[in-house]
């Protein structure tokens, strides 16, 4: 209409007769302006209604509906950009079509939300166009929703179902014989290949004319803690990811074995938070952990040993088996020996110390100039202060796992069933 216009108004510069219909051209669009922008201004916006996930995990794609629905008595044409967090990915936003008189517009889009905790969705953006196309009106509608992003725990629910399935060779957690102050009398069964004669049950074996073996298993309702470091060593990145979100991966596999075995798992936060989980029971509490680790971050403070130390001999005063993730460095010195053996003189304590797989590639890689062999230099003096430092608190009783990221948790599940026969 505009262009009509237009061309309307060069024609009246060439036949000055035309300017009477240009000026009566103009008054008519000018009402046809007005008319629009009066609709557009007083026209009912559309209501939306956003149906998220029970939950997301991080890194996830997943999926979102929204719901328009049009109060207006006309079709409207829009413009939509849901408001989704700040750290959200979606290839398919905004969205944009019609929307029928009185009727609704269902739009699925996927979303990825690439960091842990409470997220928000705001209020969806709308660009809202005028029935004529000459006016568009911005605004905002929907309900402000929270939602919970947690660690993506896939791996830790692959591991479990191998476990159920009594497959747990294929993760490569190790169960070990234990010796029999850990164990417990299950059963009598048939005596099979390879049980020791201390198995033999001489007494049922005399009544059945058989040889019959006592079989065992491990003590339950041992207590474990998992001290988790948030300090600002944790921010590190490995692979693209933090290490903290690495050892959160551990922690989630680790808890999730402990309590198949029967065992109450419990959580410290350490280095600038001071969070605790008293000891739950059973593989159905996996939610409440879960919902207590889910927002845990990293913290700008250092990692103090000392007070967790202190910290964790006041909340847990029952023998345990405590594990603390972390990653060692050699000046940790006795910041972090002192700490340890505290906490070793009452619980078995194992230390669970994340490797950089960027160090060990460096030690890996040839080095081609004096610039490449001066780094590896300054990496084996940091390789060696840190095995010095693990070696220091192995002396001292201390278990201790050095993993990089992709073995550290089937690492820890192992360190785990091995030290816990001790408790």
């Amino acid at each position: 209409m505009t262009a009509s216009w237009a061309v309307l108004g060069f024609g009246a510069g060439l036949v000055p007769s035309m300017e009477l219909y240009w000026l009566l051209g103009g008054c008519v669009l000018a009402l046809f302006l007005l008319v629009d922008f009066m609709v557009t201004l007083f026209l009912e916006i559309p209501e939306i209604e956003r149906v998220l996930p029970g939950r997301f995990a991080m890194g996830i794609e997943q999926m979102v509906s929204i719901t328009l629905r049009n109060r207006a008595p006309m079709k409207l044409k829009v413009v939509c950009y849901d408001g989704i967090p700040g750290d959200a990915e979606s290839q398919e936003m905004p969205w944009q079509g019609s929307i029928p008189v009185k009727g609704y517009a269902n739009v699925n889009y996927p979303v990825t939300l690439s960091e842990r905790g409470m997220k928000e969705f705001a209020p969806a953006h709308l660009r809202v166009y005028s029935p004529m196309g000459l006016w568009s009106r911005k605004c905002r509608a929907g309900q402000t929703q929270t939602t919970r992003v947690y660690p993506n725990y896939e791996p830790v629910l692959r591991y479990a179902l191998l476990a159920m399935d009594n497959r747990a060779d294929q993760m490569g957690i190790v169960k070990k014989n234990r010796k029999g102050i850990s164990r417990e009398f299950h059963q009598l069964r048939d005596y099979q290949l390879g049980d020791m004669l201390s198995q033999v049950d001489w007494k049922a074996t005399s009544k059945r004319l058989s040889l019959v073996s006592r079989e065992y298993q491990e003590q339950r309702d041992q207590t474990v803690i998992l001290a988790v470091d948030c300090g600002r060593r944790m921010r590190a990145l490995d692979g693209g990811v933090p290490q903290f979100d690495h050892s959160l991966n551990a922690v989630l596999l680790l808890a999730y074995t402990a309590l198949r075995q029967g065992d109450h798992v419990g959580v410290l936060g350490v280095g600038g938070s001071d969070r605790w989980l008293a000891p739950v029971k059973g593989v159905q509490s996996m939610t409440t952990i879960l919902n207590h680790l889910y927002d845990y971050q990293t913290t700008s403070s250092p990692s103090d040993f000392t007070e967790a130390a202190e910290r964790l001999m006041t909340r847990q005063r029952r023998r345990a088996l405590v594990v603390m993730l972390s990653n060692v460095r050699g000046e940790d010195g006795h910041q972090l020996v002192d700490p340890l053996r505290m906490i070793r003189r009452r619980h078995v304590t194992i230390l669970a110390s994340l490797r950089e797989e960027f160090v060990v590639e460096r030690m890996e890689k040839p080095s081609a100039t004096l610039d490449d062999a001066l780094e590896v230099g300054a990496t084996a003096i940091y390789l060696e202060e840190r095995a010095r430092m693990l070696g220091e608190l192995r002396a001292h009783g201390v278990f201790t796992v050095d993993a990089m990221a992709k073995e550290l948790p089937v690492a820890l599940a192992n360190a785990y069933l091995g030290a816990r026969e001790m408790v």
